[in-house]
């Protein structure tokens, strides 16, 4: 894994930051790649109970970095960028999309903690996220149309689920910025707070401190059900908790809460 995207893990978090701060951390070919190899490390990590993502710098993240949209305009015949939005890998996203849509399949909850800027696809990637944190001053947008495109990075998959079909059209129409605030209102982000990474951190401490087991499963049962029919939602919640039920977590908890201390969980 590359520099361009650092991972530090304590206490069951792994605090992920998006590190090209020179560029507003800009997403290059390069930083593409580093951002899906440090979802992919985090998919197998048993010891890691939520994810922190942010980025260094003066913003979460600019979008498509500038380079890639002069290519753009010197050709109208763009083979190499049409082969990566075609490229596949063993899930429905292509590999235009997977630094959007990998958070969203990480089996423990992802909460973005966002700064500065985060447009066009510097936003889908914190639409990826679970939870979102934004200082009152940052700045959102689905800015694809400024470029003469659409959001293709599993907008699709994300908006969706925060905001009325006629509120994603404007955004997308528009490409309107919003501010911390505006995109808090429209439900954009779930929260506003001058420090949002530490507000962040502290979310995660308390997720960690639960079993985590039952905020996998949380997770998959919400992401799986969320656009189901009833007989798919109601089956899941029950194969779920069957599976959870009598397992040495589950009774930690139990014990745990009667014996009023801290409870102990294992990771596996």
């Amino acid at each position: 894994m590359t520099d361009l995207v650092t991972i530090e893990t304590r206490g069951g978090i792994a605090d992920v930051r998006l590190n090209r701060p020179e560029k507003y951390n800009a997403l290059s070919g390069d930083m593409f790649r580093a951002i899906i190899e440090a979802g992919e490390a985090l998919k197998e990590a048993k010891d890691v109970r939520a994810v922190v993502l942010s980025g260094n710098g003066r913003g979460f993240c600019a979008g498509l970095d500038m380079d890639s949209f002069a290519g753009m305009a010197q050709s109208s015949s763009s083979s190499g960028s049409t082969a990566a939005l075609m490229s596949r890998s063993d899930g429905p996203e292509n590999h235009a999309q997977r630094p959007a849509y990998i958070w969203k399949t990480l089996p423990m909850p992802v909460i973005a903690a966002i700064h500065g800027v985060a447009y066009g696809g510097g936003c889908q990637i914190a639409l990826g996220a679970d939870i979102r944190f934004a200082t009152p001053d940052a700045k959102l947008s689905v800015m694809e149309i400024k470029w003469g495109l659409i959001p293709d990075m599993s907008l699709t998959q994300t908006l969706r689920d925060l905001v009325p079909l006629d509120v994603a059209k404007e955004l997308t129409f528009s490409g309107r910025i919003l501010s911390g605030e505006e995109a808090k209102a429209l439900g954009l982000v779930t929260h506003v707070t001058d420090d949002p990474l530490a507000a962040a951190m502290r979310l995660a401490e308390e997720i960690a401190q639960k079993s985590p087991d039952a905020i996998r499963a949380g997770k998959r049962l919400l992401e799986e059900s969320w656009h189901a029919d009833a007989g798919t939602g109601l089956a899941l919640e029950a194969s779920l908790q069957t599976a959870l039920i009598g397992k040495p977590n589950q009774v930690e908890a139990i014990r745990a809460n009667f014996e009023k201390r801290p409870p102990n969980f294992t990771d596996g």
